[in-house]
């Protein structure tokens, strides 16, 4: 394969500029992590040491004083901890459909995003992995909740559903994973071969596993990146869906209904699109990624945030259809009054507390991306940005929603309370970012964040003509 050959992604209609070469894609991506880092770059990652420090404060305070420090009270027991963790688990979805779903419907432009993506899944699980860690009280002896022999000879309950959580979420980051690391194996290999100093030899060589791209290691190297990408695809349903299965099975108004699991599952595709995106969008400018990620790239993931945002937005009206056709009184209050506002207003003439709330959610989740129907905003680098980011601010609103409006008002009125965040959620949530950043950062600086052997993987074979006078890279063309 020559190192001169043009990039056709797509055939007739490339994704990559016309002339550029296999070597040009080689140096322009892991160059990045061979060179000094940007000034960008540091204005990113300083911050984020300090978010990261506010976590660790946050968590040992927390784990000082009890989670009585939150904002959680009688009855909304739930609150930022878990309208958190859900958050962050969907926020992880896109790097599997983009792995490994379009990966079996061969769609090639995932190949200049799906890296980006992978790593976020994991980042994001993490994060997730926090709150209900912490929200058990006593997070010393959440070993309890795997079964494995203990002195106590407990078991954990297999009928509740933070067990399912537990399960859900380890399947999902132990394949997340697995299924990075090993699309990693033949970049990692090409930066073994360009280093120049020892210890990144040796360790670039390690993490590479012996890979000298011969046939035979390419053959079983796409088995397995096959199989995997089989094994992480129902887990794009399964997982939301068994997070779902944490309001779905109770008997709660509001939460007791079986459009959760799909509904879930398209929120978390809709907000992990919206935090790829935005990250995508800093990351290209910052280490000058133009010819790698192009306005192609980006208009199809807009696309994707589009259909997945028509979709939630229905989820929201079938919620309301089901409240009235139920009939449920209590059905009712939760959606038309608790949500909506209608019926609340007091003797002065004010809503409810948390009706705001509802707002916000659907003006950024479902009014926002409406802008993505005409293809010049949908191409608009800083008409994108802004919709992302009020994206992920609906999303994050609609676990809220989902969770506080459901409890604050319960049964009786005699038990009827309100939540106030307090410095430790924000503290908290904030913190999460700050580990998020910092990993992220990490990535991008050390690792290709580009998968240069798919994106070469993908394209034609090189013309006859073109001469083959740079040097051979045979970590990254499969043999022919």
């Amino acid at each position: 394969m020559s190192a001169h050959a043009p990039i056709l992604a797509l055939g007739e209609r490339p994704l990559l500029p016309e002339g550029t070469t296999f070597n040009d894609l080689t140096e322009t991506i892991a160059g990045i992590t061979e060179t000094k880092a940007p000034r960008g770059w540091w204005m990113l990652f300083l911050p984020s040491l300090g978010l990261l420090g506010l976590l660790t404060a946050a968590i040992g305070y927390l784990v000082t004083m009890g989670v009585g420090v939150w904002g959680n009270n009688a009855p909304a027991y739930w609150a930022w901890d878990i309208t958190n963790f859900v958050w962050w688990i969907g926020i992880g979805h896109a790097g599997t459909l983009i792995s490994a779903i379009l990966f079996l419907f061969r769609q090639k432009w995932r190949t200049s995003i799906n890296r980006f993506a992978e790593a976020m899944t994991v980042f994001a699980v993490l994060c997730a992995a926090i709150f209900p860690g912490l929200h058990t009280g006593r997070p010393w002896f959440d070993y309890y909740l795997f079964p494995i022999p203990n002195q106590m000879a407990m078991w954990p309950n297999f009928k509740s559903p933070l067990m399912w959580d537990v399960f859900a979420v380890n399947t999902y980051l132990t394949i997340s994973v697995i299924f990075w690391y090993v699309g990693l194996i033949p970049d990692l290999a090409t930066l073994r071969d360009r280093s120049k100093n020892l210890l990144r030899r040796r360790i670039y060589g390690f993490l590479a596993l012996g890979w000298r791209g011969s046939h035979r290691t390419w053959q079983h190297y796409e088995r397995a990146y096959l199989i995997f990408a089989a094994i992480s695809t129902p887990l794009v349903l399964s997982v939301h869906s068994i997070v779902s299965f944490d309001f779905a099975t109770s008997v709660m108004p509001g939460w007791h209904t079986t459009i959760f699991p799909p509904y879930f599952v398209a929120g978390a595709v809709f907000s992990g699109f919206a935090l790829v995106l935005t990250l995508m969008l800093i990351t290209r400018s910052v280490f000058k990624l133009h010819k790698v990620v192009t306005l192609k790239h980006l208009d199809l993931m807009n696309k994707f945030m589009l259909a997945t945002g028509i979709m939630v937005g229905y989820a929201y009206a079938m919620e309301f259809f089901i409240a009235w056709y139920s009939g449920n009184p209590y059905e009712s209050w939760v959606f038309f009054h608790n949500r909506l506002g209608w019926g609340m207003t007091d003797e002065l003439g004010n809503w409810g507390p948390l009706w705001w709330s509802y707002y916000a959610m659907v003006s950024c989740n479902v009014l926002a991306p409406q802008l993505f129907w005409f293809k010049r905003l949908r191409t608009s680098i800083p008409v994108m940005f802004v919709v992302t980011i009020f994206i992920n601010i609906g999303m994050w609103f609609e676990r809220f929603v989902i969770i506080v409006t459901s409890l604050y008002r319960d049964f009786l009125p005699g038990s009827w309370g309100s939540f106030e965040a307090t410095w430790v959620d924000i503290g908290l949530y904030l913190g999460t970012f700050g580990l998020f950043m910092t990993l992220f950062l990490l990535f991008i600086r050390w690792v290709p964040m580009i998968a240069i052997a798919e994106i070469k993987a993908t394209l034609p074979h090189a013309h006859p003509h073109h001469d083959d006078h740079h040097a051979h890279e045979p970590a990254l063309a499969p043999a022919e």
